[in-house]
């Protein structure tokens, strides 16, 4: 099986332990899609989407006995999409998609009518919201919601202005890895990725978001740049980070799109360093050779990713589409898919069932980690030109994309 973006991140936090697997692909970004700064709307003062005007559902329907998605490989599986099925009438059709790239582009003009939903990552959902690809959600008809994590229940990434434009799903941390051998004394602080003294042996993901991790470091170790988001950033602050990320560019050995990439190089001893996944500490400490990893989350606290289910602005089958909502935000299914992939649920109460399917689940995928863990993660978002304070002068994607290859060279 061909692992792709969520089915790679296994595990949030710092106990990490897991089985070996595949490569994946890295989640792509494009520049399409960009926000209009047109209009203001009220709460966070973003501009005001193209749907938010669109009344959401306020009651749910009979079943249009089918359900088409995009959804990233693996999130469609048959141990919890069979139960659904025969729960509701709604039979399951999904399209793998491996990048956020192809799902923004597969969902162009609301995915023609195709596609009822899609399981976004946050640095494509701004993206979906501000094309009017998906439409506002009524959190109220989802009866698990105020059982989410707070943090996951209107992040920026699919709520804006008070609207939600989605129901978050599953979510994980991106850690530093680091190889025992060479660190005998634990790194706690994401400066080793800058360090002259591992040139060579440093591998960064190859994504634009990756900024926003330069970004949040220099929030901590350089205050004066006055960076509060590290996703939103002016001109002077993204020229500072691309500084950083020019002088860490000979230390790098790779910049890795796939997580096998990763996984061979500290597997033959070509990287002792870098900024990874769960996924790779996992594979890496349970291969037929383990390499002795950990991965941790450094003071300067670590980015992450997380999931949203999306309703398309042309869905054919919006019941079928809020009746899974409903369903796989449930404590069951949310267990299932969470130790199934090693993500970490939204739902809390998912907890107790892991550990029924798997014994220490819950504690291993940090799924009842203390609140001031979730609150260090700064969760992906779209970069855009408008701050959300008023101001507009914050760069975005494409410019991000552009400092990205400049970074490259």
């Amino acid at each position: 099986m061909r692992f792709h973006r969520s089915s790679l991140i296994a595990v949030a936090a710092v106990c990490l332990i897991g089985a070996a697997c595949g490569g994946s692909s890295s989640p792509g970004t494009s520049t399409d899609a960009q926000p209009s700064s047109s209009s203001t709307g009220s709460g966070n003062g973003l501009p005001q989407p193209p749907t938010a005007t669109i009344a959401p559902a306020t009651s749910i329907g009979a079943g249009e006995g089918q359900l088409n998605m995009i959804v990233w490989e693996g999130y469609a599986q048959p141990e919890w999409v069979k139960p659904f099925e025969t729960q509701t009438g709604c039979k399951v059709n999904a399209k793998y998609d491996g990048t956020s790239g192809d799902m923004v582009n597969d969902m162009k003009d609301g995915g023609g009518g195709q596609y009822d939903l899609v399981s976004a990552s946050g640095d494509a959902s701004l993206r979906l919201i501000y094309d009017g690809d998906v439409v506002p959600v009524n959190v109220s008809l989802i009866p698990d919601y105020a059982n989410l994590m707070p943090q996951l229940q209107s992040p920026p990434h699919n709520t804006i202005n008070g609207i939600h434009y989605g129901i978050s799903v599953q979510w994980g941390p991106n850690v530093l890895l680091y190889d025992k051998t060479t660190f005998p004394t634990a790194p706690t602080s994401w400066s080793v990725l800058y360090d002259q003294a591992y040139s060579g042996k440093v591998t960064v993901p190859d994504n634009p978001i990756q900024i926003a991790d330069a970004a949040l470091y220099l929030s901590k170790t350089k205050p004066a740049l006055g960076i509060k988001d590290p996703y939103e950033l002016t001109k002077a602050q993204l020229a500072a980070t691309v500084a950083l990320l020019k002088q860490q560019r000979p230390l790098v050995k790779k910049y890795w799109g796939l997580a096998s990439d990763q996984i061979d190089l500290f597997a033959n001893g070509g990287s002792t360093i870098g900024a990874s996944w769960p996924y790779q500490v996992n594979a890496l400490k349970g291969a037929k050779k383990p390499v002795p990893v950990i991965g941790v989350i450094p003071k300067e606290g670590v980015t992450g990713w997380a999931d949203t289910w999306m309703l398309s602005s042309k869905a054919k089958h919006p019941n079928c589409a809020y009746k899974w909502m409903q369903y796989i935000t449930k404590p069951v299914p949310q267990a299932q898919q969470a130790i199934y992939f090693g993500e970490t649920p939204v739902n809390k109460k998912a907890c107790a069932v892991m550990n029924t399917l798997s014994k220490g689940s819950c504690a291993q995928y940090s799924a009842n980690a203390p609140e001031s863990f979730y609150n260090s993660i700064k969760f992906w978002k779209t970069p855009i030109a408008d701050c959300g304070n008023g101001q507009k002068n914050c760069t975005d994607l494409k410019a991000w994309t552009t400092a990205w290859q400049q970074v490259k060279g």
